[in-house]
């Protein structure tokens, strides 16, 4: 899994980077992923968790 949220699957978005000449080339916009100490159904183990998710309280941190 490379850049994709353990707990809501969230992924990079594909468009188009657009210049001041109008040229178009592809980009893609990589969500904001942490990888941190989590517990995760009752379990503690290390993730790679979007900040949407640690914000709601979907998954809870530990150190």
């Amino acid at each position: 899994m490379a850049c994709r949220c353990e707990v809501c699957g969230k992924g990079p978005i594909y468009g188009c980077a657009i210049s001041h000449s109008h040229r178009v080339t592809n980009r893609r916009w990589e969500p904001n992923l942490h990888r941190l100490k989590v517990i995760i159904n009752g379990q503690r183990r290390r993730a790679k968790v979007c900040t949407a998710c640690l914000r709601s309280g979907r998954v809870e941190r530990y150190l």
